[in-house]
């Protein structure tokens, strides 16, 4: 069982039509790639000629070789547990894969709540901006662990007798969750708690008043409705990048977005 220090004490994870528990994160590494058989037979004999110096060229014979892209010759094993295997873009059934942010990088925001430091400031900010204009910005949930996301993904999966591809519809893998980075947030409506993650969040004051303010704090929505990874719309799920670690850490999913 994951701590208590690590999930959110008002969370509501109650039903809700279409939409998915908050995800969470863990650090399952990219598998090792290694190429087809076919591949490394028919490239050994260029690489001897060209000598261990000729990267270049070694590089743009195989490219002659095999104008197939690479990524259609790599097969990334399966992880265990789930019966899917990496993207060539290190995607998990739609989740790119996020390391678990360390205790020394996360500070408290509330009780058995984390978050890292530049988000949680810039979270504070905002907080008090919306509550200024009238709106009553609460913290469902923010950082969480991989024994936590393992959880949450693998126990109801079974629970909801759900396939790995529907349950990753609504909730991340393990190893594949923002939260796990300490930089994702979900938000609720204080004056609306049956909209807490629910995609009927968006019908609420606390959602028009992100969509308008929160890119001034640096949070961005990380699945907004039809989003090309091909996760559930999530309107409580807002992802910081005012530092230069989170925009690194969101960088593949950025490049996919565009």
């Amino acid at each position: 069982m994951p701590s208590a220090g690590r999930q959110t004490s008002d969370s509501r994870p109650g039903s809700r039509k279409g939409a998915r528990p908050p995800a969470v994160a863990e650090d399952i590494p990219l598998a090792i790639r290694t190429l087809s058989p076919s591949l490394k037979q028919r490239s050994r004999a260029p690489m001897l000629l060209l000598g261990a110096g000729a990267v270049v060229v070694a590089g743009t014979l195989v490219a002659l070789l095999f104008p197939r892209p690479l990524a259609r010759l790599v097969t990334p094993p399966p992880l265990d547990g789930l019966d899917a295997r990496l993207s060539s873009d290190g995607r998990l059934l739609g989740h790119f894969p996020y390391a678990e942010a360390s205790n020394t990088d996360l500070i408290s925001i509330g009780p058995g709540v984390l978050m890292n430091p530049d988000a949680a400031d810039a979270l504070s900010r905002m907080r008090r901006a919306a509550d200024a204009d009238g709106v009553d910005l609460r913290v469902l949930s923010a950082f969480r662990s991989i024994a936590l996301q393992k959880q949450i993904f693998f126990d109801v999966k079974s629970e909801r007798n759900q396939s790995a591809r529907e349950r990753a519809q609504v909730s991340a893998p393990p190893g594949f969750s923002e939260h796990s980075t300490g930089f994702a947030v979900d938000l609720g409506d204080g004056r609306r708690p049956e909209t807490n993650l629910s995609q009927s969040f968006d019908q609420t004051a606390a959602f028009r008043w992100l969509q308008q303010h929160a890119n001034r704090f640096h949070f961005e929505l990380s699945f907004p409705d039809g989003n090309d990874q091909g996760v559930s719309y999530e309107p409580w799920h807002w992802r910081f990048e005012g530092s230069a670690d989170a925009l690194r850490t969101f960088d593949a999913a950025q490049r996919f977005q565009r």
